[in-house]
């Protein structure tokens, strides 16, 4: 009797893979944080390191699709991705303070307009000149990198101002409600390119699905909202059940509006969480999906997609693409809020500041890259160059926040800022 069986170990490697896929991102993670940068670049380099190793060892494949095995561990880890993703869109709703949206106002929505149309047309207009064919598939690829860089990381934001002590001060507020509706914004802007990739989809339709996505939303939020309530006046003490409820709520509004809508399931989830945010059990969520999303979901989705990238594949030509992606990523986003910060009556120094903080794109632009690969906008050869964009954007954010951040001297909110 054989001490290993083959056909056994290939049935159940993917539980070794999944052991050394959270043990190896945990490890690099800490690195990352021990050298200043978000625990974010370390699981992407422990993805590039184990991509290799693993399809040396079990033969697995990075070509088509995040794994191609002939055991099935591709669709496993593909599926525990996306609901990664999920989960991850779902917990940045739930920590979205609501009130702090509204005391900024037009301001921040300004401030997001602009934030979101500069990186979209500057994203495009570099993609132009790199993606072949001029069709209308080799159009819709070069928009969809324009959408990519609209994205924003507020965590990574909100992490370094809470660091420097600065998150109370105008541009802070500012950068929170912006940063939020930046999310919304480019939310909907992927939705909307997403659909294009359907030749037979009509805008006009795709619209209003948006538009009856959101009305559904509400009405689904407000029964869970007085769910919770009723439930608050029943149960004083166990609150496991809300968080069962909570993760079908998130599960059936992303599937809701997958299907039904036509709308990213990642819009669906980051609407309940944003629902959930309202309720008091908003801390006792979000500690509970704190936990899932960091202990497993969110190692496996970052690693997975370090283990898309083939870094021999990085020509001189993609090289020159990322370099130059990654200029424009930086300036978009910097110069382009700080002139919706000077419109709403910021000073110049803050205007500067709010830039700086809406530069990092983190997860959030891994998110929407994932997502336009699924419906054929994203090239996996592209995948090298956002991340690139996505390292040097996380570690050049908190570098300019703290040297904008160091005068003491901070400016009244601007009138426009407080409607």
């Amino acid at each position: 009797m054989d001490f290993m069986d083959l056909d056994t170990l290939e049935e159940f490697s993917y539980l070794i893979v999944l052991a050394a896929v959270l043990i190896t991102t945990k490890l690099l993670g800490l690195l990352s944080r021990r050298i200043k940068m978000p625990q974010v670049v370390g699981a992407l380099v422990a993805g590039v390191l184990l991509g290799p190793v693993i399809n040396a060892i079990f033969g697995w494949s990075t070509s088509e699709g995040f794994f191609s095995s002939a055991a099935g561990e591709g669709q496993l880890f593909s599926m525990l991705s996306e609901i990664g993703v999920i989960v991850l869109m779902f917990s940045a709703g739930l920590e979205t303070d609501v009130k702090e949206m509204k005391k900024c106002g037009k301001a921040s929505f300004i401030i997001a307009l602009i934030g979101v149309i500069v990186p979209l047309l500057m994203g495009t207009g570099t993609a132009i000149f790199f993606i072949d064919g001029s069709n209308q598939l080799a159009i819709l690829k070069s928009i969809f990198i324009g959408v990519v860089l609209t994205a924003t990381s507020v965590s990574i934001t909100v992490e370094t101002l809470k660091e420097m002590g600065k998150l109370n001060t105008p541009a802070s507020n500012a950068i929170l409600g912006a940063a939020i509706i930046d999310d919304i914004l480019g939310i909907i802007a992927l939705t909307i390119i997403t659909s294009f990739a359907d030749d037979s989809v009509n805008i006009l339709i795709v619209l209003l699905k948006i538009v009856l996505f959101f009305v559904f939303a509400i009405c689904c939020g407000a029964g869970l909202f007085y769910l919770f309530k009723w439930m608050n006046k029943r149960v004083k003490r166990d609150s496991r059940r809300h968080v069962i409820i909570a993760f079908a709520y998130c599960l059936a509004s992303a599937f809701c509006a997958e299907v039904f809508f036509g709308v990213a399931d990642i819009t669906g989830a980051y609407i309940a969480g944003l629902v959930l945010s309202m309720t008091n059990r908003k801390r006792y969520l979000e500690n509970r999906f704190s936990t899932l999303s960091y202990m497993f979901l969110s190692p496996i989705f970052f690693a997975c997609i370090g283990l898309t990238i083939e870094v021999p594949s990085l020509t001189g030509s993609l090289i020159l693409f990322s370099v130059l992606l990654t200029i424009v990523a930086v300036i978009s986003k910097f110069f382009g809020c700080a002139l919706g910060g000077k419109i709403c009556g910021y000073s110049s120094k803050e205007c500067f500041q709010i830039g700086a903080g809406m530069i990092s794109r983190g997860e959030v632009a891994l998110i929407v890259a994932t997502k336009g690969e699924s419906v054929g906008l994203m090239d996996r050869d592209l995948y090298g160059p956002l991340v690139i964009v996505v390292v040097i954007t996380t570690i050049v954010a908190p570098i300019i926040l703290k040297i904008l951040f160091s005068s003491k001297k901070e400016k009244k909110t601007p009138r426009l800022a407080k409607a």
